[in-house]
């Protein structure tokens, strides 16, 4: 077995019984085909010790033969013997063809997790063998042996009579299934027959069929399984379901022979960290780190650059066949162009989808949509985990503490992700013995029953089982006081979970000890727990008994620290989650503002990446603006970097949010007016916010009326803005009305001066986009020729300034039009000079007319 360990890695990367060996090409060097052919063989010749547990006659005759060519290949190669290019370079390549076919049978064969799988393709790997060794056969045969003599006394004369045996051996040899792998399949066909028919295995059967395969320990068992639901996955992603009851069935007899037939968790010790690390890794997981940077969408084959970036295979080939040799998301030259997979982030990325029931149609690698587990994938592996979760119930009532463990570690894992397998486990009573486990002092026990309460939890059936079992009480003192932070944070997943029903939230949260708890894990608990706490404080939110509960605990200035120090996005993002649910609420938008957390918002608008984010941003805003009145909306338009950072979400054709709130900016005041003229008096409101904010839209309008109607931003700023400039104007209208004559002055001075401002600005504007015209003028001088002045384009502009300055004249109004007559009286200036300049010149342009089109 110690075989199985090197070529471990050698084939994660291909599927089982699959050989995608390659032919040589036309041009390989001879002498490089040679040293090819010797790897090979060497490589086959290092099976001679390791263990088949099937097509062990099979395998021994393969490896002999091969064994001998070997000696053939070594000896032409120590000898130097010139090899002619035919026909001796296409009987090698056909050599090398058939060595890689039978390299990859023979790490099939001792492919740690597949034995049973190999058992049942018994006949099917045999014929696999007939076909490699026939192809060997016939490029024996056209081995011309007798050109080596001819040549020189190279190679001696026991080494040819050697690989003549082999060739006539080749031929006679017939690869038949091993009467013992026969007997050894029949007897797991007749399992899962009974099966089928509702009859609970007999254990010195299963032991026998264990004993063949060389299943001697739980994790042993547990590969079977894992390499068993890997096949599952590849066979549902290429929608060639076939096989998959057989599977199926195959998984719930090896889960029953886990759960039953072994008394003692014999972890490997990396396997057991991979998957508790797998696990911890899953419940704080955000699912956006899932999405390649290129397509934003899930990666279903993750590929890694030279730049450290990962992204999915098609998205990042895409890039490259375009010419980009730089980094999409860093800008960072690529070294070279190839893409490694990887394996770790696929495997997590398959994990999730298998949790949370998200199905990848168009993933090449294993996959399973967990929808299609409420059912079991056949009847025997119904009726196996039956049979498995009657077995677990009565050892976590009745066990021996180990046994209890034991059994708790079992749920874990049938439950992990298998809608029937919950069923199943939440029917037969798991859950109240589970509930009760969480009392011990044994560490291992309290992670294993918590974590497969969490499990259970997902379900509908087992939510209910947990609250008629009253186990709120037990899981909060594991949040409380978990004898790991896994536990706690496990504790704090279930609250979640528990959450998502409605009934559930006010009683979850009337508990004295759930709230604080999850806070107190908020400061002092990993990253994920942090997590996990944030996330079911907002489910506890959904109900709105819980609000004042939350800040009380004083949960804002913990997540207000979050905000300021976090590097994590998603755990920015899920605190700004919960800070928009409070701030909902005035007592919550006050203990917002209280933890001077406006501006930290307002910066986060603006630099968070996250689409979830930049929502809550804008949320929080909105609430804050309609509950904290005058001073929240005076202090965000006077802040430079909100505005922007609104219109830009504003502009995106999926977000409402930062519409919403642009506009609650400009209505949360009407509340205050309304008061004023209630009261006929302004009391102590100031106008400085709403002259600002007049101020800003004038200038936003007139970057509109800048910006071209296609521009998607153009109405999604104009609208608003003269929407935002009507209130304004209505509320400084009311303000005037009731102020005193010292504030009227104020008011009218700062109007007139915004009023001159935004003009100057207006004027400068269009003098730098007529500045250009003045560079035809130059050209037009220097050449003395009219081939850079387009006519009509001077003609129109000429026109176009003066039509409506013959309007304000002619209707005696001139100085109502104020700095529109300005503007017009600059552009029939500018476009009568340059008619001039087409008079002065039109003579001297000779024929060539090309250059005049615009």
């Amino acid at each position: 077995m110690t075989h199985n360990k090197s070529n471990h890695h050698h084939h994660l990367h291909r599927r089982i019984l699959s050989f995608p060996a390659v032919f040589p090409c036309e041009a390989v060097s001879p002498t490089t085909l040679l040293t090819s052919l010797i790897s090979l063989s060497r490589a086959i010749c290092s099976f001679q010790s390791s263990f088949f547990p099937t097509q062990r006659r099979n395998a021994r005759e393969a490896i002999r033969q091969i064994t001998i060519l070997l000696i053939f290949l070594d000896e032409i190669q120590h000898r130097g013997f010139p090899i002619p290019p035919q026909p001796f370079l296409l009987c090698f390549s056909e050599f090398h063809l058939s060595f890689q076919k039978l390299l990859f049978l023979l790490q099939d064969l001792t492919r740690r997790g597949a034995t049973l799988w190999m058992l049942t393709k018994s006949h099917h790997v045999a014929s696999q063998f007939r076909v490699v060794i026939r192809g060997l056969a016939t490029a024996l045969d056209v081995l011309p042996l007798r050109r080596i003599d001819e040549e020189d006394d190279v190679v001696c004369g026991e080494v040819k009579e050697l690989v003549g045996l082999v060739a006539e051996q080749a031929r006679r040899v017939k690869f038949e299934v091993d009467p013992d792998d026969e007997e050894a399949a029949n007897r797991v066909r007749s399992v899962l027959s009974q099966l089928e028919r509702g009859v609970e295995p007999d254990v010195v059967e299963l032991k026998r069929i264990l004993d063949y395969l060389g299943v001697k320990s739980w994790s042993d068992c547990n590969e079977e399984i894992e390499f068993l639901e890997e096949e599952v996955g590849f066979q549902c992603s290429e929608c060639d379901e076939r096989e998959v009851p057989f599977l199926s069935g195959l998984i719930g007899l090896l889960s029953y022979c886990r759960g039953v037939m072994f008394e003692t968790l014999d972890f490997r010790d990396e396997g057991k960290r991979c998957n508790n690390n797998t696990e911890t890794m899953m419940n704080c997981i955000n699912p956006e780190d899932f999405r390649c940077p290129i397509s934003l969408e899930l990666m279903t084959d993750p590929v890694t650059i030279s730049t450290g970036q990962t992204y999915d295979r098609a998205s990042i080939q895409k890039w490259l066949k375009s010419g980009n040799r730089v980094c999409p998301k860093t800008g960072e030259k690529l070294t070279n162009t190839e893409l490694v997979p990887n394996t770790t982030l696929r495997r997590l990325i398959q994990q999730f989808c298998a949790d949370n029931g998200v199905s990848l149609v168009k993933s090449q690698s294993p996959s399973r949509d967990i929808a299609k587990t409420a059912v079991a994938g056949s009847p025997a592996a119904a009726h196996a985990i039956q049979f498995l979760s009657w077995f677990l119930a009565r050892r976590l009532v009745f066990g021996t503490n180990e046994q209890r463990n034991k059994a708790a570690y079992e749920v874990r894992l049938l439950a992990r992700s298998n809608l029937f397998n919950r069923s199943c486990l939440v029917q037969v009573g798991a859950v109240s013995p589970l509930v009760n486990l969480l009392e011990t002092d044994e560490r291992s026990t309290q992670e294993n029953a918590i974590a497969a309460l969490l499990k259970l939890s997902k379900h509908n059936r087992g939510k209910e089982a947990i609250m008629e079992n009253r186990g709120i009480a037990p899981i909060l003192k594991v949040l409380k006081n978990g004898k790991s932070s896994e536990s706690r944070q496990i504790a704090a997943a279930i609250i979640f979970y528990l959450s998502s029903v409605k009934q559930y939230r006010k009683t979850i949260g009337e508990n004295p000890e759930t709230i604080p708890s999850l806070v107190q894990l908020i400061k002092e608990g990993t990253t994920c727990g942090k997590k996990n706490a944030i996330v079911a404080i907002f489910g506890l939110l959904l109900h709105p008994t819980n609000h004042q509960r939350v800040l009380e605990a004083n949960v804002v200035p913990e997540l207000v620290k979050i905000l300021s120090s976090s590097e994590r996005e998603d755990l920015v993002t899920d605190s700004l989650a919960v800070l928009a649910a409070l701030a909902e609420k005035s007592k919550g938008a006050e203990a917002i503002l209280k933890a001077s957390a406006l501006g930290l918002i307002s910066r986060l608008l603006q630099c968070t990446t996250r689409h979830e984010g930049r929502e809550h941003c804008v949320s929080i805003l909105l609430s804050l603006c309609v509950n904290g009145g005058e001073e929240v909306v005076g202090a965000l338009a006077k802040e430079g970097s909100v505005m922007p950072s609104l219109y830009s979400i504003l502009a995106e054709e999926k977000c409402h949010a930062g519409l919403i709130s642009y506009l609650a900016i400009f209505i949360s005041p009407i509340s205050i007016f309304v008061n004023i003229r209630h009261k006929k008096s302004v009391r102590k409101f100031r106008p400085d916010p709403y002259l600002a904010a007049i101020f800003n839209c004038e200038i936003w309008i007139l970057y509109c009326i800048l910006l071209p109607s296609s521009q998607p931003y153009h109405y999604a700023m104009f609208l608003p803005d003269s929407f935002g400039l009507t209130l304004e104007l209505i509320y400084i209208a009311i303000f005037y009305a009731y102020a005193p004559k010292d504030k009227r002055k104020q008011i009218a001075i700062t109007l007139v001066v915004e009023v001159v401002l935004v003009a100057i600005i207006a004027f400068i504007i269009f003098l730098f986009i007529s500045f250009h015209h003045r560079l035809w003028w130059v050209r037009v001088i220097q050449s003395r020729s009219i081939k850079y002045m387009p006519f009509f384009l001077s003609l129109f502009i000429f026109i176009n300034g003066l039509v409506p300055l013959l309007s304000a004249l002619i209707s005696h109004h001139f100085h109502e039009y104020g700095d529109s007559s300005l503007v017009s009286i600059l552009q029939t200036l500018l476009g009568l000079g340059q008619l001039i300049l087409y008079a002065c010149y039109f003579r001297n342009t000779k024929g060539n007319d090309d250059d005049q089109s615009l």
